[in-house]
């Protein structure tokens, strides 16, 4: 069951919000439906889910519904229509009383504003939402104090929020939210009001928070490169309709229509792509069972000048080249033991092509992906090139 659960999400705001909601149904748009009613619709049928561990982004530009749809999700505004479940619990049926307590215990918001107070220490910013709670001062201050430690803010306890430049401020609004150990985290815009170098750093410092925490986040963006930098899935909003849901490479990959398509035409995708969308399948000999005429004979069926060599676990061992199987061929060798070449260049399925770029270059046999000793795959310098023209390759090397 997904953490979060939303299902035919609408907020229209306005007095004819039924009439509107009926105008939705006949398929009209946002700029019709106001025209009509003098209603805005802030969020149309949005259906998504986000899995536990999950940072789902939800993107698009001003105006798309981002940010009133996460507010939507922790009820901060209330739904025209649809619902938002959290770990099974419909937060839409639920009393003032109900709501609160789930948004103690399983949710925290981090504002694109700091909102820190001037006169508190960091430390006592950072233990604001527990002492809200009424929870012993003890306890909150040694939770605040962790939680300031995991952000690299340790040493600032007792500075004030005016002595902290705006990166170590918006850190401390990240340690206010992780001291309430909450299940889902909801950032709305969190690093946007961050200077460029400032921003990529905090992205950094989320992610490796993440890979500690493997805290539920739903990640609200206007930037394409940051969606793509720290979203597992990403869900792309235009006129407060989700108009495609997936991976950054599906997206970028497989756009869903002429607006997404426009979106992402300037992305960078070397810094997205990884070494599992541009593999091939390697053609392999067994280092147990193979000799050199068997590892010769493939090689020339397959027009190859070396070939990669696994055991029957498909563990690499390295490679040989045709020149040295013809010669231990020639004189009657039995085993590829002799000839193995183990210096091997090495990629995860997780590598950007960015960073393949600079071992590629040098490599003397295609680059092996491994992943746990296996070979998963090879890349050849011609499925880099194809990938960023735009071209796919699949596992068999074809280039579409």
């Amino acid at each position: 069951m997904p953490v979060i659960d939303v299902k035919d999400l609408s907020k229209i705001f306005g007095k004819n919000a039924k009439k509107a909601t009926k105008y939705l149904d006949e398929g009209m748009s946002k700029e019709e439906i106001l025209k009509k009613t003098g209603n805005t619709v802030g969020v149309n049928r949005a259906t998504f889910s986000v899995e536990a561990g999950e940072i789902f982004v939800i993107m698009g530009l001003s105006g798309s519904g981002k940010s009133t749809l996460v507010r939507l999700v922790n009820r901060l505004i209330e739904p025209t229509e649809g619902s938002v479940t959290i770990d099974g619990e419909d937060l839409s049926q639920m009393d003032k009383k109900a709501l609160r307590e789930v948004r103690r215990r399983k949710l925290s918001m981090v504002f694109q504003r700091f909102a820190l107070f001037p006169h508190r220490t960091i430390v006592e910013n950072a233990e604001f939402g527990l002492e809200v709670q009424n929870i012993d001062k003890d306890e909150r201050r040694k939770k605040a104090s962790e939680s300031l430690e995991m952000v690299g803010l340790g040493d600032y306890m007792n500075q004030f929020p005016g002595q902290l430049s705006g990166g170590m401020q918006q850190r401390v609004g990240l340690a206010r939210a992780l001291a309430n150990d909450p299940e889902v985290l909801l950032m709305d815009e969190a690093f946007s009001a961050l200077d460029p170098l400032i921003r990529k750093e905090m992205q950094d410092e989320l992610i490796a928070l993440q890979q500690k925490m493997k805290k539920t986040i739903l990640f609200i963006t206007h930037d394409l490169d940051e969606a793509l930098r720290i979203g597992d899935r990403i869900a792309l909003m235009k006129d407060g309709k989700i108009v495609q849901i997936g991976t950054p490479e599906e997206i970028l990959i497989n756009p869903a229509n002429d607006y997404v398509e426009r979106f992402v035409e300037d992305v960078d995708r070397s810094k997205v792509l990884t070494a599992e969308h541009i593999m091939k399948r390697p053609e392999t000999v067994d280092i147990e069972k193979h000799g050199p005429r068997t590892a010769l004979e493939r090689m020339r069926k397959e027009g190859l000048s070396s070939i990669y060599v696994t055991d029957a676990d498909r563990n690499l061992k390295g490679y040989v080249t045709a020149d040295d199987v013809a010669e231990a061929a020639g004189k009657e060798e039995k085993t590829l033991k002799n000839i193995l070449r183990t210096e091997v260049v090495q990629v995860s399925r997780e590598t950007t092509m960015h960073e393949i770029f600079d071992v590629i270059h040098d490599a003397k046999v295609p680059v092996a992906v491994v992943d746990n000793e296996k070979l998963e795959g090879i890349i050849v310098r011609g499925a880099v090139i194809a990938a960023l023209s735009g071209s796919e390759v699949n596992l068999n090397g074809d280039i579409s």
